[in-house]
């Protein structure tokens, strides 16, 4: 019996994942400020892209009478191209690119904020007392190496060794410097270690011989594991004797440079505002900072003009132009998915926007996903690295999906609504007699909540609450 090769034809339905789609996806995830780069990295690249001028987007918004070589029908245009389905497709992208619509009715926008300048850093604030407190050339010099090496606490993250080290200095006259940068403000600052800096502050108090001082020097660290029975045997006095002197501990400052270095502030940027418009909430999207893209007319009449173009030279300027309008229109559907996201949401999540988190509703991403007629994979990534402007705050959209619990009432409870009812209940509890899980639980059935003891455990870890054991302790 022979082998034979033969060819058959066979039509088969595959889906396929094409560049253009997978622009498509790629764009979804990415942030305003993420998908701003994207875009001014792509216009450096592509010659065909270019941002439409600021006269021409002001004239747009205007709308005008169309001219005669505008209302002819399509089929009346004559065009050197090839391709003719870019003119059917592409026509809305081709001269202004993508322009976003903003509803011109709503008034209650967030208002821009203030620009705060630079302040005073801690080196700032100790070189000045380092000027003024001293005219001795070697001190300041000294003191100037000791300020350099103080972290964002302040504390001294440098020996006395390593510091004599920098210059030709003693450890004598690295710790007469030291002593003296250690009395300006703010007091604890410079200091080698935890003990260090509450005795520098007790002394400043002038309790040196106390209690207090005694405590910190002595037994400090039954006091951060807070044994205080075992603190009260060792210092031979009662707990009620020990209140004072740990009051005082307790309101010394452990970071006593961090008030002068205070972390930066991250502000988050929206994607979304939710603005409200008579008695209806409205979705914007945030487009501030991003290009307004379209195809350069320059080049595109170039390339229709000039018809003795090398093949070479005229299917490296259709492979931009091709990629630029898939580029303008992936945009522009990225914009419209994220807007019919946020509306639905907002559908959702209406109690919430109106009375705030005791209303947040339970809501997963299949009932978006349902709302809106796209797959859940879709709205996943939408949500990926976005935040919402409502009126209750700034909320990144993944906030606004939670499981829920059944209530006895036949309701869904947010799991997020509980969290804060435990810290509500937690935080009016008497601090004699904190309450524990088993009772939180109690009094959450009685709310119509039947939880587990372990779930009320998990919450109020994710809440960082110690438990009713610890908070006695702490009082």
């Amino acid at each position: 019996m022979a082998i034979q090769q033969k060819l058959h034809t066979k039509l088969v339905q595959k889906l396929i994942l094409t560049p253009s789609l997978q622009q498509a996806i790629k764009l979804l995830p990415m942030s305003t400020l993420e998908l701003s780069e994207l875009l001014n990295q792509e216009m450096v690249e592509n010659p065909m892209l270019e941002e439409v001028p600021t006269e021409d987007l002001q004239a747009t918004e205007t709308p005008a009478e169309k001219t005669d070589e505008e209302a002819k029908p399509a089929e009346q245009k004559t065009d050197t191209w090839d391709d003719q389905d870019y003119e059917y497709f592409f026509g809305d992208y081709l001269d202004d690119g993508y322009r976003p619509s903003t509803p011109t009715e709503v008034k209650d926008l967030p208002p821009i904020e203030n620009t705060l300048s630079t302040s005073t850093s801690l080196a700032d604030h100790l070189l000045w007392q380092l000027s003024m407190q001293t005219t001795e050339p070697l001190m300041r010099e000294i003191g100037e190496a000791i300020i350099g090496n103080l972290d964002d606490d302040g504390q001294l993250v440098a020996t006395i060794e390593e510091i004599a080290s920098m210059g030709p200095w003693s450890t004598e006259e690295v710790e007469r410097a030291l002593a003296l940068v250690q009395a300006f403000d703010p007091i604890g600052v410079a200091a080698r270690d935890l003990q260090e800096c509450l005795t520098l502050q007790i002394a400043h108090l002038g309790l040196s011989g106390t209690p207090a001082e005694r405590i910190v020097t002595e037994h400090l660290r039954l006091l951060q594991n807070h044994q205080i029975q075992e603190l009260s045997r060792k210092m031979g006095m009662s707990i009620d004797e020990l209140r004072e002197p740990i009051e005082i501990i307790r309101h010394l400052d452990p970071r006593p440079g961090s008030r002068l270095n205070p972390a930066a502030s991250q502000y988050v940027i929206p994607d979304v505002y939710i603005a409200k418009v008579e008695d209806q909430y409205v979705a914007m999207l945030n487009e501030e900072g991003l290009p307004q893209l379209r195809v350069s007319p320059v080049y595109r009449r170039l390339l229709e003009k000039n018809a003795e173009s090398s093949d070479e030279t005229r299917a490296y300027v259709k492979d931009k132009f091709r990629s630029a309008l898939w580029l303008i229109k992936s945009v522009e559907q990225r914009q419209k998915t994220i807007h019919k996201v946020a509306t639905s949401i907002i559908n959702f999540q209406r109690d919430f926007l109106d009375n705030g988190i005791e209303y947040l509703r339970p809501l997963v991403l299949r009932d978006v996903a349902n709302d809106i007629g796209m797959h859940e994979s879709t709205v996943s990534r939408v949500v990926t690295n976005k935040y919402m402007h409502t009126p209750q705050g700034v909320f990144e959209m993944k906030y606004f999906f939670h499981s829920g619990i059944s209530s006895h009432f036949g309701e869904q409870v947010s799991s997020v609504t509980i969290k804060q009812r435990i810290r509500k209940i937690i935080d009016r509890e008497d601090p004699r007699k904190p309450l524990s899980d088993s009772k939180i639980v109690n009094i959450l059935q009685r709310e119509g909540l039947e939880l587990a003891r372990r779930t009320i455990a998990k919450y109020r870890e994710e809440l960082k609450i110690p438990t009713s054991n610890q908070r006695r302790v702490l009082y």
